[in-house]
């Protein structure tokens, strides 16, 4: 039934209840007998008060309310809709100097108005409520529903999901049972479902209850507390689903479009990152900010936290232009005013760089721009090290040449004794960045992390796409560990290092607990609602060429002092002779040039603490 006909209908209600509401008042005020007079009063102020009353009505938006799901609000409405037309009613009469009505008959007539129709949407949504209790029994009782489900949580999340899920027939979900941490919820119904029990008893009541899936409804609970509610209910076979905390949720109102699937980041149980906003907006409002590798997984994010602080200009650079370009239409749309430009450039074309700093003058830099992806660089060493060293390089002597007031590089822990070459040629970046600092007015700084859940190339997406093949899942070895940080708390935490930074310093960021990959593989084909080794099989193909077993964030010549942001740390810098860097460079780049077979021994020489593994 479309809204104008519900409407028609509504309208034709009213006009009948408040007529009746109007008559009840006169045979009240009388005692059951009413005059001739005032019949006939009643009859020349009836159509007014009708038209009064229906056009308040509408205007207070009675109407467009959809009534199955009323509330509170709806009934105060009824109630001050009807004081105000009754209202307008008197000054109506006042002002027409109609014949004496009584004064108590609008004060019975606004009392019958809130009991008429309130009444008459209270019977609605009984009627309704019922009737889609009766379809999800009858549902449920020929075994047509796909999902029977369990809420972790006895709150108010909890009940709007049940009223919600009972709502909304196309979910074919029919909630059976809640559980709730609070002991003394045990035993009570919520909006008629029984709280069975806490957190412990999730696996008990999965198996009588027959659950397929359970929803954590806690969103006002903490990182550590979903983490630990997500722990319980993952040795099911049910499929996870998550209201999101209140910092997700813009409105702070919950309904069951909010409901996502659990992510892997949930189960970590890593709390939102503080960042001084003050601070930040101190070096990068009316800035000219450069990102190079900006359409990457760290690069997009930190262009996304940069235009919150209303740069001067932002400068997106990156060699691939399909990443480039979605980030500048997401910024351009969210931020219509950000004064952006997107540059398809390579770090390695020094004559192109060099044009760049030239034309924008950039004040600060994050370098992003980095090959990555380990078996790879394995396969390729010349590649990485022409990216990773001498495009780094090209960048950072633009930087000093005009006088650019801060750079900071994106590092990895894998530059900690590398054992594979990408990890070797971003510590040489690191020593390039460090013997920099010592001669320049620029502060040049490296910000060192280790893996990011979701970006381009990382185990989540892998593993989420071998699931959805059926598996197996490939794991290298069942006792390799990462440590692993969010996109959003990365790019936060390394603009917040430029706030601290001085020059020369190599900053470590709070990681957390290293992850036992294999275990990550478990949670996660679990939170898919598979079996692991049943559904789909975990697989073990052995530790690739450059390999670690597992990473490191420093190195043992490096100390390590706290900053004024509890996960940000300062590993004390090992300054770099600038001249005999220079040397071993220009030795490196003649191998390259002439493809020397030797060029991996080179690295040894030039980073000390490189072991070449597998």
């Amino acid at each position: 039934m479309n809204l104008k006909v519900k409407m028609m209908i509504w309208m034709t209600v009213d006009i009948l209840l408040v007529s009746l509401a109007f008559y009840g008042a006169y045979w009240l005020r009388f005692d059951f007998v009413i005059e001739q007079k005032y019949i006939n009063q009643y009859q020349e102020l009836l159509i007014p008060m009708t038209i009064i009353k229906l056009i308040v009505f509408y205007y207070a938006g009675l109407y467009k309310s959809m009534w199955r799901y009323a509330s509170i609000r709806e009934t105060l409405v009824i109630g001050i809709s009807a004081a105000a037309a009754n209202s307008v009613m008197v000054a109506y009469i006042f002002m027409l100097q109609i014949g004496t009505v009584p004064r108590g008959i609008f004060v019975i007539t606004c009392i019958l108005d809130i009991g008429f129709v309130g009444g008459s949407r209270l019977f609605y949504k009984i009627c309704k409520g019922y009737l889609a209790k009766v379809i999800s029994f009858k549902v449920e009782n020929e075994k047509d529903i796909k999902k029977r489900v369990l809420i972790y949580g006895a709150g108010d999340a909890g009940s709007t999901i049940i009223k919600e899920l009972r709502n909304h027939k196309n979910l074919c979900s029919v909630p059976v049972a809640v559980i709730d941490d609070n002991k003394n919820k045990l035993g009570k119904k919520i909006n008629g479902v029984p709280v069975l029990g806490t957190g412990v008893s999730v696996k008990r009541v999965v198996e009588i209850k027959k659950i397929d899936e359970i929803i954590i409804a806690i969103p006002s609970a903490n990182k550590k507390q979903i983490s630990e509610a997500i722990e319980a209910c993952k040795n099911t076979a049910c499929k996870l689903k998550i209201v999101p905390g209140v910092f997700e949720i813009i409105d702070e109102s919950v309904t069951i479009k909010n409901v996502r699937d659990v992510q892997i980041e949930d189960l970590l149980g890593r709390e939102p990152v503080k960042i001084n906003l003050k601070e930040i907006s101190g070096y990068l409002e009316n800035k000219v900010v450069l990102v190079t590798g900006g359409g990457g997984s760290i690069g997009s994010e930190l262009c996304r936290q940069i235009a919150r602080f209303s740069p001067k200009k932002l400068l997106i650079l990156d060699n691939y232009e399909n990443n480039a370009f979605e980030i500048q239409n997401e910024l351009l749309k969210t931020y219509p005013d950000l004064n952006l430009n997107t540059i398809i450039a390579s770090i390695r074309d020094r004559e192109r760089i060099e044009k760049i700093f030239s034309t924008y003058k950039p004040q600060v830099i994050f370098h992003a721009a980095a090959h990555k992806h380990v078996p790879l660089m394995e396969d390729n060493p010349t590649e990485a090290m022409k990216n990773n060293v001498f495009g780094t390089l090209n960048v950072v002597e633009c930087a000093h040449k005009y006088k650019a007031k801060k750079f900071v590089l994106i590092s990895t822990d894998k530059a900690v004794n590398p054992t594979n070459i990408m990890g070797a040629t971003k510590r040489v970046a690191e020593m390039i960045v460090q013997a920099h600092s010592k001669n320049s007015k620029t502060e040049f700084v490296a910000v060192r992390f280790g893996n990011v859940l979701g970006s381009n190339g990382s185990v989540i997406p892998i593993f989420k796409k071998q699931i959805a093949q059926g598996g197996p899942v490939t794991v290298t070895h069942h006792e390799i560990t990462r440590y692993f940080m969010t996109i959003p708390e990365a790019s936060q935490l390394v603009i917040q290092a430029g706030t601290i930074a001085k020059g020369g310093e190599i900053f470590v960021l709070d990681m957390g607990k290293p992850v036992k990959i294999a275990q990550l593989a478990w949670d996660l084909i679990r939170l898919s609602g598979f079996e692991p080794n049943k559904d789909i099989e975990i697989k073990y193909t052995g530790l690739r060429p450059g390999e670690k077993m597992y990473e490191e964030l420093l190195m043992a010549e490096e100390g390590l002092r706290d900053t004024r942001h509890e996960k940000i740390f300062i590993g004390e810098p090992i300054f770099m002779d600038m001249k005999m860097l220079n040397l071993q460079l220009e030795r490196l780049r003649e191998s390259i040039v002439k493809e020397n077979e030797d060029l991996v021994s080179f690295i040894e020489t030039l980073v000390p603490t490189y072991t070449k593994v597998g």
